[in-house]
């Protein structure tokens, strides 16, 4: 067991690298490069989604034929394919698009099979702190390959091209992890999809998971790019700071997590998103410069730590799960679900902030913040007798 962990730490350190490098860089490499403006910015969003949206179909076919660790090598190679054709070969929109989807298509490969293989390599009632643990190891690759970018963009400029094979290099390295790792190597292959009504709350949660995800990955990163100047190297260096955060914090919100449970974390973090949300909104209006910007950076790592509260998705699952052989096929219903709306909003906020301002996007999206805090505290878990040690 000790050593499949040591293996899985380490994958999900190149994992983290990986994919900090590639969000981190992703906005000024639209603007700069391609330069694609903010309802551009929003259409990009749905093919980049659309794997996650098919997750459910290429999942149940891949889970008849390999076990999980095996799912997330073959992930780590697509990301790779991805990221070296982006930084390489991406001359114009329809090659842009193509490395996008191939890239994200591992990516979203790889968020159905983490946190299961990080569940198989847990103790019964720990399974948040070792998820928090893996966390930590994804925050501290991103730190190293963040700093990497950070050093490099300030030495030598933009180099996308570079940074993007650098990404290519710590994704396969984390496959190569992925497949020494011997967890469930003995577990039979073939698992059916299941849909549920007891797992109705759980498909709510990775829907509202998605608004989230989407607002801060496409509009955070883009009021800061496309309406401060925000350079490269400054994007990279706030993510620095909050892989640094979290490599403190993600293992403690584990600890959170097994000690008062799901359903208070997951409503919290609402009231969280809706604070942020009216942070990017507001900031410029309310505040000097350039403190006002100083805020907005402070936002942009708050909610980047907190993406951290995802595992809690995953833990409540296994709680409730009916079967273990459920858990894998059930978070990719999750993700089909929360690309559904991650697939929609994207587009219909482009033109929001287009035709009306920017405010209203980040409005909207505490709006459904305010309707998902009430949706998390219908999370009920089986009552279970507390683990000492």
């Amino acid at each position: 067991m000790y050593s499949d962990i040591r293996r899985a730490v380490i994958a999900t350190f190149f994992f983290g690298a990986a994919g900090g490098i590639f969000l981190t860089t992703l906005n000024n490499y639209l603007a700069d490069v391609h330069h694609l403006d903010a309802a551009a910015r929003g259409w990009l969003e749905f093919p980049r989604e659309l794997p996650g949206f098919l997750i459910m179909l290429v999942s149940g076919v891949l889970l008849t034929v390999m076990r999980e660790t095996q799912m997330a090598a073959v992930a780590m190679l697509l990301g790779a394919i991805g990221a070296l054709g982006m930084g390489l070969f991406s001359p114009g929109m329809t090659l842009l698009l193509t490395w996008i989807i191939i890239w994200s298509l591992g990516d979203h490969i790889n968020f159905v099979v983490e946190g299961v293989i990080g569940l198989r390599l847990s103790e019964e009632g720990a399974e948040g702190r070792r998820l928090g643990q893996l966390g930590g190891a994804r925050n501290l690759g991103t730190i190293v390959g963040v700093g990497i970018i950070f050093i490099l963009a300030k030495m030598f400029g933009d180099v996308f091209g570079l940074f993007y094979a650098i990404a290519a290099g710590a994704s396969l390295l984390a496959g190569l992890y992925y497949l020494k790792i011997n967890v469930g190597k003995g577990d039979p292959p073939a698992r059916r999809m299941v849909l549920k009504k007891k797992y109705a709350i759980f498909y709510a949660i990775s829907a509202l998971f998605g608004i989230r995800k989407q607002i801060f990955l496409a509009f955070g990163g883009w009021v800061l790019v496309s309406m401060h100047g925000v350079s490269v190297s400054t994007v990279a260096l706030l993510y620095f700071i909050a892989a640094a955060v979290g490599i403190v914090i993600r293992p403690l919100l584990g600890e959170v997590i097994d000690w008062i449970g799901e359903r208070i974390v997951l409503a919290a973090d609402e009231i969280i998103i809706i604070f942020v949300c009216m942070t990017y909104a507001f900031a410029s209006n309310i505040f000097p410069k350039p403190l006002d910007l100083w805020i907005l950076f402070a936002a942009y790592i708050l909610d980047n730590v907190l993406f951290a509260l995802r595992i809690a998705r995953t833990t409540y699952l296994k709680k409730i799960a009916d079967d273990p052989n459920e858990i894998t096929s059930t978070i990719s219903v999750g993700i089909t679900i929360d690309h559904l709306v991650a697939m929609s909003l994207p587009i219909f906020s482009g033109y929001v902030w287009e035709a009306w301002g920017f405010q209203w996007v980040f409005i909207i999206a505490a709006s459904i913040a305010f309707a998902g805090f009430f949706i998390c505290l219908k999370i009920k878990v089986p009552d279970k007798l507390p683990v000492v040690g």
